[in-house]
């Protein structure tokens, strides 16, 4: 008898030992107690175990780390304070023994995890985790029934583990707090993101947009040359003026350049100027586009479209920060901040002779992309709306809203022209509306019979029928709208009978029932 007691006393001071070892070699809260509970399965005949946790908040307790039970169990393992065994417990910080769990009613098995086991052979224990006088959790086992003196001893070793892993605990729901404050934070940046750091000129909300809003914000205030790459009618010009009036430069000029537009013979003057002299014509000294830009921004629209010789002069500006005028001999210091741009592929150009790639690399200090408006279609309806309440007010027009057919066709056009197409396309919508409302019909012919890639609908391509047809359906629609669903009215209104409308609203599938509960 007394070489049980020893052989038990040994065996539990192994048990003590190994989880002091553990909770002092592993740092990691979730690992040291993944860890305990496999040695009590291991060395002490544990068939199932878990740790659950307390969430003050909400009195919810929730199964944090088990062993023997699946992911699927696990999920299931949510009690309230107080509920079953396990919400006892942790509610009343005292032990409680189950000896035989099939012969309990409070016993819950929550889990479904003993469906397959003879229940009156399994015994339950379950003792608080204490933190002080507070009780933050519960360490539950399962195990066979052997007696009331086994489990009296058994609770008395899993009380000592469950102060010993009280602090790893603790420190593991600390952990959660901070990791779901981690997230929340991540949240409100986000948020931010799309008011404080979105300039004021730019909109949309898509995750590509929030990005460039980011590079905007981290670039402003540096003296980095930025180079904007994207589709003709992106709004690279916006993302230029976002820069310069972000940064401390903001009350110096920015000067605007469509290289593009710029005479071959008279580039050189226009960005560096001219002496008196320089060339027939020059009848006076002119100061060039870098020079009016001193302590501000130049922005360099489209600079794929320069000669090679002027690439040649500004790379000496952005390397040396001087040039000199045409006819000129006097080197002139300037301070200025680069903004290029670009619609073509300057990687591509270099690899043709047409880029010079030392320029390349020096204008690619900070590249942003700027999506085409096709690859960010979430931002259409709040750009749709912008461009309704701006052209709405130019036009002194009173647009109340633009309905679901015109909305489905912008949303699915593939926008070669992007965003300034959009607008486009708005501008004149709200020319054309005489009823407060902007109609399919409203949008230009090449929205109204594409198949949303950019080119027409193979069936019919520009029929005038189809055309028609689209517009005698919308206004239909209108009308049942305007009539809450009551057909009678909404074929009054229309000026035919209601055999005709009847006739068709089932000839294009259209419910009157749908608009009879709109008001």
């Amino acid at each position: 008898m007394t070489k049980n007691k020893t052989d038990n006393k040994l065996k539990e001071l192994r048990l003590l030992y190994e989880v002091s070892e553990i909770l002092s070699a592993h740092p990691s809260p979730e690992e040291s107690l993944q860890k305990i509970l496999a040695i009590l399965g291991q060395k002490a005949g544990m068939s199932r175990g878990t740790i659950t946790l307390l969430t003050k908040d909400s009195n919810e307790i929730s199964i944090e780390e088990a062993y023997g039970l699946s992911d699927v169990e696990i999920a299931k393992g949510h009690y309230k304070l107080g509920e079953g065994i396990t919400g006892s417990v942790i509610k009343k910080g005292i032990p409680i023994v189950v000896p035989q769990v099939g012969k309990e009613p409070l016993f819950l098995d929550r889990t479904g995890s003993r469906k397959l086991v003879d229940t009156d052979q399994v015994s339950f224990i379950c003792v608080p985790i204490k933190l002080g006088s507070e009780t933050i959790g519960a360490l539950s086992v399962d195990g066979i029934f052997k007696g009331d003196i086994s489990l009296k001893e058994d609770v008395r070793v899993l009380s000592v583990i469950a102060s010993m892993i009280a602090r790893a605990v603790e420190l593991k729901r600390r952990s959660d707090e901070e990791r779901r404050q981690l997230v929340e934070e991540n949240r409100t940046l986000v948020e931010m993101l799309k008011t404080k750091y979105r300039p004021k000129n730019i909109i949309g909300n898509s995750k590509s947009m929030l990005e460039v809003y980011s590079l905007i914000e981290q670039v402003a205030n540096s003296r980095a040359t930025v180079l904007i790459s994207g589709e003709s009618g992106t709004g690279k010009e916006l993302v230029a003026s976002a820069i310069h009036y972000s940064s401390d430069r903001s009350g110096a000029p920015f000067v605007k350049v469509n290289c593009a537009a710029l005479p071959e013979s008279l580039a050189e003057s226009e960005l560096f100027g001219h002496e008196k002299g320089a060339f027939t014509g020059a009848l006076g000294l002119k100061k060039g586009k870098f020079e009016r830009a001193k302590g501000g921004t130049i922005f360099l629209d489209e600079i794929g479209e320069l000669t090679l010789a002027v690439q040649a002069k500004i790379l000496r500006v952005i390397q040396e920060r001087e040039f000199e005028r045409v006819g000129g001999v006097e080197s002139l210091k300037v301070n200025v901040r680069i903004v290029a741009a670009t619609n073509r592929d300057l990687l591509e150009n270099v690899g043709n002779g047409n880029f010079r790639e030392d320029l390349y690399y020096r204008l690619n200090v900070f590249p942003i992309y700027l999506p085409a408006l096709r690859e960010r279609r979430s931002d259409i309806p709040p750009l749709i709306d912008f461009f309704i309440e701006k052209y709405s007010k130019e036009y002194s027009k009173d647009i109340k809203r633009i309905n679901t057919p015109a909305i489905d066709m912008l949303v699915n056009y593939h926008w070669p022209g992007n965003v300034r197409e959009l607008e486009n396309c708005i501008e004149r919508a709200v020319l054309l509306s005489s009823d407060g409302v902007i109609h399919s019909f409203h949008l230009p012919p090449t929205l109204q019979m594409s198949d949303g890639t950019g080119g027409y609908a193979s069936k019919n391509p520009l029929s005038l029928t189809a055309m028609v047809e689209h517009y005698e359906k919308d206004l239909i629609i209108e009308a049942l709208k305007a009539a809450v669903g009551i057909k009678s009215r909404a074929a009054k209104s229309l000026g035919i009978t209601n055999r005709i409308l009847d006739y068709k609203v089932m000839k294009y599938e259209i419910s009157a029932r749908k608009y009879s509960t709109k008001l």
